[in-house]
């Protein structure tokens, strides 16, 4: 509570008394509007909305055996309950209401705190019927604060009188609440709050002592807290506790008053509502069944007859008598009521925002029809996943994704090409190979690397001297002809070459799975996570991994099949196997003659220009690469053949090998994906069935925790939109 907030206001009811007990009934009438006023707060605490909003009230705060308990009973006209030490262990809230019907009391049970002091869903509880006799009062409340003490136990239990051997707790945040109505009643609530205690008895706890002066601080602190603060005459008032506390919370004074008798010790205390005697029925008046007109009487010729009190001026004689007391704090608390409307109206409004906006958030609820509901969730998920399957134009997309893995597969199966060096091993470092333009005007260089990732070693192998190819030749001649060898060459070479394509292959095939997986995973989980308790999300997982798992065994099995096909050297592509193989010759060819043209065997420019023209005469058509062609004859010519042949399956092989092995993993791993997928899930899930309903219904069930959340937002969301109606009301 601010210290500087001049509407905050201190009561000291001083309490002239010589016993614990005491009843009596204040009957003043109020006016209209203040009993609007009061009705409105109770009204909104009703709804419990206090836990939000900082409603007015009044809270009764005492030490020990000051008499706070007869105070509050000469205002309601009920008996708390008594026993030695300390009798009050919760919070009491008292709604008075002036009624034209008949006395009656309800009991209720308001719970927002766990046994460990920790703040839950607020519950309330009704404890019992209404009661018509006050007699019946008593044992009531007593019951309900045991209800209070335990409350991991029913409270029905405790209606019947049941004694537990020891509470769950001492003393506890959560409260009582009687609401009393009846013709001789003042509009008025108030909440009776455990005295201070300076020690515990033999069985009590020293935790206790803090717990309890916790308890009172959390209540004179709020901001539209009225305090009133009981004192027995008897009692130093500047060595209570509970006066230093009020001081501590009020540091300014502006709510404390002080008898005329102790005007020299009590003028230094300023308060801004001034102070109130009551004089309450003794024990022997008590015990000889005094009413409460009776009570009244006495009340009334005691300061009337009795020093200093019949002595002072009318003025101050306002401020004895149980009666005024109420009027005033009546009065004090619909002023306050007043003040605070507007800030009470703003702060509803906030939170009634917050709360709508915590309802949207949290998941849709479960559909009356689970089924249609189900395959609905169903539909969507498998229509998003095919628009992903056929792609997206997103940046993330798995297409997207997945080519620069494909790109970086083509490039590592082109990397396994031979390489063949047309001249002798011993001549290294004496020649440099001429650049294959052939090759550049139809791909990528291979040196080229990623556009879009990391650069990627495209070199080729090894290299393989042309005399090494000519040794392996002779090697494996026969019975052929001297001017023929083997086609097992050709085969051992484009061998070594396919069996390099498996872990590329694979490797894109891992990749593609696990993109295909993430973004299967993360549309399950948009689609999924919030429907049922998550069963439903890790039942579709399962089913779609074991889908998606078929498809890839199925994609796998066409890697293999394709790798088996690529051993069976063979081509029907005739017309680019030869091109391919002739351009290669060729190139081999004048890489073996390159110091010669480089020379100037052929002589100038014009002069091979001048050849081609006389060529093109005779009809022989051809080219400045077409020139090595016309070379003498060359020892190393076999195997020069031999690498142009390799070389030249090799361009048409890696291609169809590469279209192929994308195409597979397109088909059967990526739309296959979709494929019966519709079905799949239905029958994963069980949707077929006689028992599908109950099963939908089941698996669209929310968790515990969002249905208690659910069910909690909701009844706060109705109890702030009925203090939102009580409001506009009071307004109109």
């Amino acid at each position: 509570m601010s210290a500087h907030s001049s509407a905050f206001s201190t009561l000291i009811a001083f309490s002239d008394m010589d016993s614990s007990n005491g009843i009596g009934l204040s009957d003043p009438i109020t006016s209209r509007h203040r009993r609007a006023m009061l009705d409105l707060v109770n009204r909104l605490r009703n709804t419990g909305i206090q836990r939000d909003i900082d409603l007015p009230m009044i809270a009764v705060i005492g030490n020990q055996s000051a008499g706070k308990s007869s105070l509050i009973e000469s205002i309601s006209g009920i008996t708390l309950p008594r026993s030695s030490g300390t009798c009050t262990r919760c919070p009491t809230e008292c709604k008075l209401t002036r009624s034209d019907a008949p006395w009656s009391c309800v009991v209720k049970l308001h719970f927002h705190t766990d046994i460990r002091g920790e703040a839950i869903a607020p519950r309330i509880e009704g404890f019992g019927d209404a009661i018509f006799d006050k007699s019946e009062v008593e044992e009531r409340i007593r019951h309900a604060q045991r209800a209070i003490l335990n409350p991991s136990t029913s409270p029905e239990i405790f209606l019947s009188g049941t004694i537990v051997q020891d509470n769950e707790t001492s003393f506890s945040r959560n409260y009582i609440s009687l609401e009393i109505s009846g013709q001789e009643l003042e509009d008025l609530s108030f909440v009776d709050l455990p005295g201070l205690i300076a020690s515990v008895g033999q069985h009590g706890r020293v935790d206790d002592i803090e717990l309890v002066r916790k308890l009172v601080v959390s209540y004179i602190e709020r901001e539209s807290c009225v305090i009133l603060l009981t004192v027995a005459c008897e009692t130093d008032f500047e060595n209570q506790g509970v006066h230093h506390l009020a001081r501590q919370y009020d540091p300014e004074g502006q709510r404390t008053a002080y008898l005329q008798n102790r005007i020299v010790s009590l003028e230094r205390e300023s308060l801004a509502n001034n102070w109130y005697c009551v004089k309450q029925p003794s024990s022997h008046d008590l015990s000889l069944g005094i009413t409460w007109a009776d009570a009244r009487r006495q009340e009334e010729e005691w300061f009337a007859i009795k020093q200093p009190w019949c002595s002072f001026d009318s003025y101050h004689r306002s401020f004895l008598r149980t009666g005024r007391l109420v009027e005033r704090l009546s009065i004090i608390l619909a002023e306050l009521i007043a003040k605070r409307l507007p800030e009470i109206q703003e702060e509803l409004y906030r939170v009634l925002q917050q709360t709508e906006k915590e309802l949207a958030e949290l998941p849709q609820p479960p559909s009356s029809n689970p089924l249609g509901e189900v395959l609905r969730i169903l539909d969507n998920f498998k229509k998003e996943l095919s628009e992903h399957v056929e792609g997206t134009p997103d940046r993330d997309g798995i297409l997207q994704n997945m080519r620069p893995h494909t790109t970086k597969f083509r490039r590592r199966i082109r990397t396994t090409a031979p390489n063949f060096v047309p001249w002798e091993s011993y001549k290294v470092g004496q020649h440099s190979l001429l650049p294959a333009t052939f090759l550049s005007n139809e791909e990528e260089s291979e040196t080229d690397a990623l556009s879009d990732g990391p650069a990627i070693d495209v070199s080729l192998g090894p290299e393989t001297y042309i005399d090494a190819v000519m040794n392996r030749a002779q090697m494996s001649r026969t019975r052929e002809l001297p001017d023929h060898f083997p086609f097992v060459v050709q085969k051992a070479y484009i061998a070594e070459f396919v069996e390099q394509w498996r872990q590329p292959a694979l490797a894109l095939f891992d990749a593609v799975y696990s993109i295909l997986k993430k973004d299967m995973e993360r549309l399950i989980d948009s689609h999924f996570v919030h429907i049922g308790r998550g069963g439903a999300k890790q039942s579709v997982l399962m089913i779609m991994h074991d889908h998606l798992d078929a498809a890839a065994t199925r994609s796998k099995e066409k890697i293999e099949w394709l790798l088996k096909l690529e051993q069976s050297l063979t081509t029907l592509n005739t017309y680019h196997y030869l091109d391919y193989k002739n351009k290669f010759l060729a190139h081999y060819r004048a890489c073996r003659y390159s110091d010669s043209l480089a020379s100037g065997m052929w002589g100038s420019s014009s002069d091979v220009n001048d050849a081609i023209s006389a060529l093109s005469r005779l009809g022989i058509h051809v080219r400045r690469d077409d020139l090595p062609k016309l070379l003498p004859s060359d020892p190393m010519e076999a195997a020069l053949g031999i690498m142009a042949s390799v070389r030249g399956y090799f361009q048409v092989a890696y291609k169809r090998f590469v279209d192929a092995v994308s195409m597979a993993l397109d088909y059967e791993v990526i739309r296959g994906l979709e494929r019966n997928l519709e079905q799949t899930l239905r029958d994963g899930l069980q949707l077929t069935g006689l028992d599908a309903h109950e099963r939908c219904a089941m698996m669209l069930q929310e968790p515990p925790a969002i249905a208690t959340k659910r069910n909690e937002v909701m009844r706060k969301l109705e109890r702030l939109q009925a203090a939102k109606v009580e409001i506009l009301q009071l307004s109109i």
